[in-house]
């Protein structure tokens, strides 16, 4: 059975939708598969140190967040059915690429080449989701993107468990042709998609995002907002080690309980979130739940091992649930205010918030709770909820701004 009629039976989103997120679940397969090897690959078999690796990763990166705008206009210009085939069919030989390169400088070209392809291909799926579903379906959609995403990249994670295991390169090198087939499939499965129209050009500047200030100050939001993605990840395993007496184990615990919650929520914690006034009070929710937990967090510092295992689960309970309600707060805010003409660019955009607080936040947050214990914690806390707080009246500014403009472009 394929992944499009398995998912045509358990999913009741649009036809179409389904058979998108059949493609999401090739496609992060493959990315689960190669995130949990990327570093192993890199270092033990092609032998760079552990700081090349990094100088690769982060230039990588970089390339992908000043990309996001431009690809985006491309996906609204071309159509993003288009893009998403061209991009992830590029990923393929990109990939395959890793099992040809002889030194420090090719690995550089590729990976930074493969950003341009990855941040294209990422711009060109959301602008899929806002030309397949109706307005009201958007958010849902996403939702399902999200859970679907988190299952098959977690299976493909467990699949490079084993391969971990074996430890040979012959392993590793196979892993390497089984990513560039998930992203040569995802590209052809797109296929199977309807066309997208592409947007006429129009008068003024081309990357009109980039002069919606009400947008971009969204943008700033939600990068700063999406920082407590990195709690989990980073900062808490830090804090259990050397600022608590809990067992390590209950790191794996907070993490497995993070992934299955995500799953089981994301879709329920979605709902009501398709017009922007909601959607920022579902974010300015979310933010309160992680202020909460980090709350929670701080008071796990001196205490027993028992109850401090107690109380970080609980903090992990409360972090997911802000979780899914931001995320979905974010979702429904990038998808409300863009105009139709330009879904492309402005969900390229709502990408780099996130990206950037990614980049800032391992560092920022990882100072603030083991450098600063119950502090930072609270520090962190305030700083959550004062940015969720601030969602409602920026979407309110960016409603003004659109009224005002309708005059006067007519």
């Amino acid at each position: 059975m394929s992944a499009g009629t398995m998912l045509n039976r358990v999913l009741p989103v649009h036809g179409h939708v389904r058979t998108f997120l059949g493609i999401v679940l090739v496609l992060t397969l493959g990315q689960g598969l190669w995130m949990a090897l990327n570093a192993v690959y890199s270092t033990t078999v092609l032998h760079l140190s552990a700081s090349q690796f990094g100088v690769g990763v982060g230039l990588a990166a970089g390339v992908a967040l000043l990309l996001s705008t431009p690809s985006g206009h491309l996906a609204d210009r071309i159509g993003p059915r288009r893009l998403q085939i061209w991009s992830l069919t590029a990923m393929g030989p990109l990939s395959a690429a890793l099992l040809l390169v002889s030194g420090y400088p090719s690995y550089l070209v590729v990976v930074c080449t493969q950003a341009v392809a990855y941040s294209a291909s990422r711009s060109a799926r959301l602008a899929m989701i806002a030309g397949l579903a109706p307005p009201e379906e958007r958010v849902s959609a996403r939702a399902y993107m999200r859970t679907v995403s988190n299952v098959s990249a977690t299976a493909g994670a467990g699949a490079a468990g084993v391969l971990l295991a074996v430890g040979s390169t012959t392993a590793y090198r196979a892993a390497v042709v089984v990513v560039s087939l998930a992203y040569l499939a995802s590209g052809l499965l797109t296929l199977r998609l309807p066309t997208v129209p592409p947007q006429p050009p129009r008068p003024g500047p081309a990357l009109v995002v980039l002069r919606d200030r009400p947008f971009l100050t969204f943008v700033v939001l939600d990068g700063l907002l999406s920082m407590h993605n990195m709690l989990l990840e980073v900062v808490l395993p830090l804090w259990v080690l050397h600022r608590t007496g809990a067992p390590r184990w209950v790191i794996a615990a907070i993490m497995l309980l993070n992934t299955v919650l995500v799953v089981v929520l994301q879709v329920r914690a979605s709902r009501g979130t398709d017009e922007p006034e909601a959607a920022a009070r579902a974010a300015r929710g979310g933010a309160l739940c992680v202020a909460a937990a980090c709350v929670v967090f701080s008071l796990t510092e001196g205490a027993s091992a028992v109850t401090a295992s107690v109380l970080l689960l609980l903090g992990a309970l409360a972090h997911v649930l802000g979780e899914v309600r931001q995320a979905a707060g974010s979702w429904g805010i990038s998808f409300g205010l863009a105009p139709a003409y330009a879904q492309g660019q402005y969900q390229g955009t709502s990408f780099m918030g996130a990206d950037i607080g990614k980049m800032i936040a391992p560092a920022l947050l990882t100072w603030l709770a083991i450098e600063h214990g119950t502090l930072g914690w609270l520090v962190m806390a305030i700083g959550f909820a004062v940015v969720g707080a601030a969602m409602s009246p920026v979407v309110a500014w960016a409603r003004r701004s659109k009224e005002a403009a309708v005059p006067a472009s007519g």
